[in-house]
């Protein structure tokens, strides 16, 4: 059989990466017919405590349930308003400059990825505290170079306790079919593309959370102790950068208020950002803990910054912004998937989106195969072209939000729509529509 003629009845396959992309390919592969589904997953800590937010428009939650990979039982918060606000005098709230439209659904990071966990069928291997440190050809597959692996075991399937690994050795295995949802910085990808490697966009994104029922905490004389309805979602705007502020469930029936920060570090500050990297929580330098209170405190209006200064200093985490395409998303028997394949700046509000109709559109793909042999190719053109629309979203938005700033104060309703729309373009916003 070539390499490009993979029949995937009976495969054996392995997912590199098992955060939500990982999770979701994998249960694309096993609905395709997949043989053997393995897991390998870097980190050994628990991925469903994992507290960040994330958004889901509502037209690509549609898309995603009838295809099976998103449903009403994962928790979720809907929202409907973007308030757009300007820092003005002493106001708690500042000047509302604007609204739009915000028809998502707003999830956290950890209970959704764990319903997709407990979709997989029981027999999927998933190993967590396994590194794939290389891959590599093989003549009839691909091969994995695994550190990690406890006495060349290290299995742990379906939903029970993760396992540490101890008593580390390296060997290798081999697989029919390689799929890479192993994020920004992935081995899978630089195999199968050699020096492509995520550009810095020159500004971090500060996030955090906070238990909804804190705000109150904040006591501000002549507003009520909760001043801004469920579901609207805040822009907070200023001169180079802009915060965003909205509720997500906490996984035990609460909200928490999700917020993520876009502005450029201090100037003369090296962090080495060239490299991919980020900064996790408790590794916030004083430098950069300065600059956030400086724009908590100074730029915007005194009610968001105060919501984010409950975020305690060890909970903050940061996120260069990086942003490129693989010139494809295949290679042989090696396909990519989610943050592997394309990373789009967070503007675009796409990005668990993007993740998740890559393994809808694989599952298509992979049923297919056999009266397609093209069919892997054809699912890379197909979010191949996505992914290269939500990179160039992903900029236009960052210009207008972050880089190249209009002077907020004086821009108005009427100026807020034009900016939207000229910088989303497209109108993909949220995702592109998913192909059937």
């Amino acid at each position: 059989m070539s390499r490009d003629r993979i029949q995937i009845a009976g495969a054996e396959v392995a997912v590199v990466g098992g955060s939500i992309a990982g999770c979701a390919t994998a249960l694309a592969a096993h609905r395709a017919g997949a043989g053997r589904v393995t897991v390998y997953e870097r980190t050994t800590g628990r991925l469903a405590d994992r507290g960040v937010g994330l958004a889901v428009h509502n037209a690509r939650y549609a898309e995603l349930a009838a295809a099976g990979y998103m449903d009403a039982a994962m928790p979720w918060v809907q929202l409907a308003t973007r308030r757009w606000y300007v820092r003005d005098g002493s106001a708690p709230l500042g000047r509302q400059v604007g609204v739009l439209p915000f028809p998502f659904r707003s999830y956290c990071w950890g209970p959704l990825w764990q319903e997709l966990r407990r979709r997989l069928p029981e027999d999927t291997v998933f190993r967590p505290g396994v590194r794939v440190a290389a891959v590599s050809d093989a003549e009839d597959g691909a091969v994995l170079h695994l550190d990690g692996v406890e006495n060349g075991e290290g299995a742990e399937s379906g939903e029970g306790g993760e396992r540490r690994h101890t008593g580390a050795s390296r060997r290798t295995e081999r697989f029919d079919l390689v799929i890479g949802a192993d994020g920004y910085r992935s081995v899978v990808r630089d195999t199968a593309f050699p020096g492509v490697r995520p550009g810095y966009a020159g500004y971090l994104a500060w996030r955090g959370a906070v238990p909804a029922d804190r705000l109150t905490e904040l006591g501000f004389p002549g507003l009520p102790a909760d001043p801004w309805a469920e579901e609207d979602c805040i822009y907070g705007v200023f001169a180079g950068g802009h915060v965003i502020i909205y509720r997500i469930p906490d996984g035990r029936g609460g909200r928490r208020a999700n917020w993520v920060l876009y502005t450029a570090p201090p100037a003369g500050l090296d962090l080495g950002l060239d490299t991919p990297t980020s900064l996790p929580p408790g590794t916030l330098t004083d430098a950069l803990y300065a600059h956030l209170a400086h724009v908590t405190e100074e730029l915007l209006p005194p009610y968001w910054g105060g919501l984010m200064r409950l975020t305690p200093r060890q909970e903050v985490f940061i996120q260069p912004m990086y942003d490129f395409t693989a010139p494809r998303y295949t290679a042989g028997r090696l396909l990519l998937a989610g943050d592997a394949a394309t990373v789009a700046r967070p503007h675009t509000g796409a990005g668990a989106v993007k993740a998740l109709q890559d393994a809808a559109a694989l599952e298509t793909a992979l049923h297919a195969v056999r009266e397609r042999p093209d069919a892997l190719a054809a699912y890379g053109a197909e979010r191949g072209e996505t992914g290269r629309t939500m990179v160039e979203l992903g900029r236009r938005l960052g210009r207008f939000l972050v880089q190249d700033t209009p002077d907020w104060r004086t821009l108005g309703q009427s100026g807020v729509e034009a900016g939207w729309a000229a910088a989303d373009g497209s109108g993909a916003f949220g995702g592109r529509e998913l192909k059937s």
